[in-house]
C-alpha cells in the first residue's frame, strides 16, 4: 500500500470507531432509533467516497 491509501485506511478506521462510539456517549439521549440511523446512512456515505478515492487508479 501507498502512503497515501495508509492515511485513507486510517480515516475509515477512525469513522468505523466513531460509528461504535457516537451512539453510546453523545447521542445517549436521543430517544428516536432514526438518530443513530442517520449518522450511519452518512458515515457509510463517506467510507464509500473513500473506497472510490483509494481503488478509482488501481487499474491504471
Amino acid at each position: 500500500m501507498k502512503t497515501n491509501e495508509w492515511k485513507w485506511a486510517l480515516a475509515i478506521f477512525i469513522i468505523i470507531l466513531l460509528a461504535y462510539i457516537l451512539p453510546y456517549t453523545i447521542f445517549t439521549g436521543v430517544a428516536k432509533w432514526y438518530g443513530s440511523l442517520l449518522l450511519w446512512i452518512v458515515l457509510t456515505l463517506i467510507v464509500i467516497g473513500i473506497n472510490y478515492f483509494i481503488s478509482r487508479n488501481w487499474g491504471k
